[in-house]
């Protein structure tokens, strides 16, 4: 791992040019200032991407929200449930995807094009952790009891302990990559988070926030939900290239009892967000009751094991809700839920100190 006090690469020291084949995700012994010549150009063409998808809550008009949501026959107490236990889980986990990429994956990684796409992705989880934000603060919930859900709501507060001891452990100053222990801590955060909490714990809330939206009910907030679904696709695939690029770089690290290990990290995780799903709605809405999140999170969890190349966990589980790789798909300039604000404040009404 470079770190800020680490002596200079002796290929920088001797003013010899970088080569794209001495590059490596991990480990590398390159500058890790030189973002060119590319070698993996796949992270480049990611950031690029997320720099065209780029949006920020505001543009999102939450008046039909708010009055629905204040009006007393507006949504049933099971939809407001919903509602408050997502933000709730929400506004604090993006909170910590951004924590564990700013303070450890992106010391750790050595590729400039994949910390190009980190640093984006930081920003987005940003934008997210502002979204739900403005969410909270336009339907004037009790900013104290959402934020404070991770600490106060047992599904919730599970699933973020499950996740921070993987945040810790490369987060630790005294943590340097470049042994096979520590390269496999590393290589077991990432899947951690690529995986199972972008690629698996915010499911649930998406799929429920957006069949809110496509009966008409809280489409600011779903149309945010949506914009968020997009970018977390985004990572989840940066994550899982990440990841398969790592092994294929460090075969090493990918033995048997490794596998082992991550396959009981996944069954974890899809119990975790099945108890998740069982408390945010208790009783059936919205088309929707718990029992059918189990399916659906046991596909979603095939389609992560078997992307980074482990077996599937529960064979022939199929999708219970394909209308969400609709939503997945959504372009920029396609207004789903046809909330968007259209008045921006241009360059020349801004004031300048």
């Amino acid at each position: 791992m470079l770190s800020w006090d680490d002596e200079p690469p002796k290929a920088q020291a001797h003013g010899k040019r970088v080569n794209a084949d001495d590059k490596r995700i991990i480990n590398a012994k390159t500058d890790v200032n030189q973002l060119v010549p590319f070698k993996y150009k796949w992270a480049w063409d990611k950031y690029l991407a997320g720099c065209a998808n780029h949006w920020m809550p505001q543009e999102v008009n939450m008046q039909r929200d708010i009055e629905l949501w204040k009006n007393p026959n507006g949504l049933t107490e099971d939809e407001r449930r919903i509602v408050k236990r997502n933000l709730g889980f929400f506004v604090t986990a993006d909170s910590l995807a951004a924590n564990n990429i700013v303070l450890g994956t992106y010391r750790h990684i050595t590729a400039p094009e994949c910390r190009q796409y980190l640093l984006r992705q930081a920003f987005e989880e940003a934008i997210h952790t502002h979204a739900y934000q403005y969410i909270v603060e336009s339907l004037g919930l009790d900013e104290r009891e959402i934020f404070n859900a991770y600490n106060e709501i047992p599904s919730i507060r599970d699933k973020d302990q499950f996740l921070i001891p993987f945040i810790e452990v490369i987060n630790d100053p005294t943590f340097h990559t470049g042994t096979l222990e520590n390269d496999q801590k590393l290589l077991r955060s990432i899947i951690v988070f690529a995986c199972l909490m972008e690629g698996l714990f915010f499911y649930v809330g998406f799929t429920q926030i957006l069949a809110l939206g496509r009966q008409n009910k809280m489409t600011g907030a779903a149309e945010q939900y949506q914009y968020i679904l997009r970018d977390e696709s985004m990572h989840c695939n940066f994550g899982i290239d990440l990841i398969n690029t790592i092994k294929m770089e460090n075969p090493q690290l990918w033995t048997a009892e490794f596998r082992e290990e991550i396959k009981g990290l996944f069954l974890k995780a899809v119990d975790l967000e099945y108890r998740y799903a069982e408390d945010t709605m208790p009783r059936g809405v919205l088309g929707l009751n718990a029992a059918m999140f189990k399916g659906y999170l046991r596909f979603i969890a095939n389609r992560r094991a078997v992307q980074i190349g482990l077996d599937a966990l529960f064979p022939n589980e199929e999708n219970p809700f394909p209308w969400m790789s609709e939503m997945i798909d959504l372009k920029k300039e396609r207004n789903f839920f046809e909330t968007r604000v259209t008045e921006y404040q241009g360059s020349a009404a801004l004031q300048w100190d």
